[in-house]
């Protein structure tokens, strides 16, 4: 039961962007396509999933272990710059159409608060490693379902008429607002 309410928690309460306002930065930028913005949403969760487990490894058998507690943010970000590099690759060579289409973006999950903010709050949480993978995996999902509905809004908003002064980035910060508000609606759910 406990893994339920971290998953519904994590994909629609607390919703890692919409709701902790994490991960903004690849939200608002591959957002244009739904197809890229369901390609950033499988490379952040592959990302997010194997960090956490690796980041979860190494603070509990190196950093807490040997008393180094205060490298634990430096040594994610290393974690997770080289996971990055190897999802980098592995797009590469397996769809170079989504790796272009992914473009710049791709890089910027080294530096996305949102798989570093995960990292951390998994070990602010004293959450075990299943648990952990759990509400890594499903702040995944939350971060991609966010990143879909949020790229068929701007889809959808690309074929009216929009006001000039409204265009691109004002429209686009407030249909992220209103889609924030709208996940708003699922708090007393859990």
């Amino acid at each position: 039961m406990e893994y339920i309410l971290i998953f519904i928690s994590a994909i629609f309460v607390n919703n890692i962007v919409l709701s902790q306002f994490l991960g903004i930065c690849p939200f608002l930028g591959v957002s244009k396509k739904v197809e890229t913005a369901m390609g950033m949403s499988a490379a952040v969760a592959f990302v997010l999933t194997i960090a956490t487990i690796v980041t979860f490894l190494i603070q509990k058998f190196v950093l807490d272990v040997f008393g180094l507690g205060y490298l634990q943010t430096i040594t994610f970000i290393l974690v997770i710059a080289g996971l990055v590099q190897m999802v980098e690759i592995i797009l590469k060579k397996v769809s170079p159409a989504l790796y272009q289409a992914l473009g710049v973006f791709l890089p910027l999950i080294t530096t996305n608060c949102c798989i570093l903010g995960v990292a951390i709050l998994v070990i602010q949480k004293d959450y075990d490693l299943l648990t952990g993978v759990v509400y890594a995996f499903s702040t995944a999902i939350g971060f991609g379902l966010a990143l879909v509905l949020f790229a068929g809004l701007r889809e959808q908003m690309s074929l009216v008429k929009v006001p000039k002064g409204m265009q691109g980035t004002p429209i686009a910060l407030i249909t992220a607002g209103l889609l924030a508000m709208a996940f708003m609606g699922f708090s007393g759910v859990v």
